[in-house]
């Protein structure tokens, strides 16, 4: 069985973020970090793998150069190969040239199932999983915080506010995971140095068979077109008790402030 775990290299969000002229995350003037996210999607990648024989799980990413961190750390996890899509024109795609993209390379790599987080941590759509899944013909199973593979068949539990529902789909199909499907394994030091031993493929446009004119800023259907610095945070409210109102005060606040 093979398993792809979609990775993405995004700007650390304790860090500050900072955006390019033409409306493209600066990712050259913050540090980057793979999704948090995306750990969840590797970690029940791995457990499958864990749990069964034969199992390989290969990394996918798109990005630019340092996006390769991305999957290193995913390969330090226990994935067993990485496959980088790298080229100059996907700078700028939006969501449904990402797909495109990713739909085109799992169809190269020829997965039986396909692993995401729910969100990147830095665009936060959620798209991905049913767009790829739709370019691919695949059942979509979303929003998992459980998920297990039996047979030809993959079964997930999501929880709602007030359900819990199993959803069953065939395989091949794409799943996305959620923050609560368990936490993700941190790399060991036999699984860092066994990394730097582990295969990873650079493709780029031309190896997918995708057109250029499909990608990239120009192609782009969505675009940011004004950015603003957060403002500053404003100093908290002090809410005294000498006289006795203090209980007042603090319950009109909590009601002004939509709290109560």
């Amino acid at each position: 069985m093979k398993i792809v775990a979609l990775v993405k290299y995004v700007p650390d969000a304790t860090g500050d973020r900072e955006f390019d002229d033409d409306g493209t995350v600066d990712r050259e003037g913050s540090d980057g970090i793979l999704s948090e996210l995306d750990e969840y999607a590797i970690e029940q990648s791995l457990q499958i793998a864990d749990e069964g024989d034969d199992v390989e799980v290969v990394a996918l990413t798109v990005g630019p150069d340092d996006a390769a961190d991305a999957i290193k750390k995913a390969l330090q996890m226990g994935a067993n190969s990485g496959v980088h899509v790298l080229d100059d024109a996907i700078h700028g795609s939006d969501a449904l040239a990402t797909s495109a993209i990713l739909a085109a390379a799992i169809s190269q790599i020829e997965p039986d199932l396909v692993i995401t987080g729910m969100a990147s941590t830095d665009g936060v759509m959620g798209v991905i999983p049913v767009m790829v899944a739709e370019r691919l013909g695949w059942p979509a199973a979303t929003l998992a915080n459980e998920l297990s593979v039996e047979g030809d068949k993959v079964s997930i539990r999501r929880e709602g506010d007030v359900t819990s529902q199993r959803i069953e789909a065939s395989l091949p199909a794409v799943v996305s995971v959620t923050d609560q499907s368990g936490e993700a394994r941190y790399p060991s030091m036999k699984g860092i140095m066994a990394a730097k031993r582990k295969p990873v493929e650079e493709w780029d446009l031309e190896d997918l068979e995708l057109d250029e004119d499909g990608v990239g800023f120009e192609a782009a259907r969505t675009r940011v077109v004004e950015t603003r610095e957060r403002p500053p945070k404003e100093a908290g409210k002090v809410i005294t008790d000498e006289d006795g109102s203090g209980a007042t005060a603090l319950t009109e606040f909590l009601v002004a402030g939509k709290y109560l």
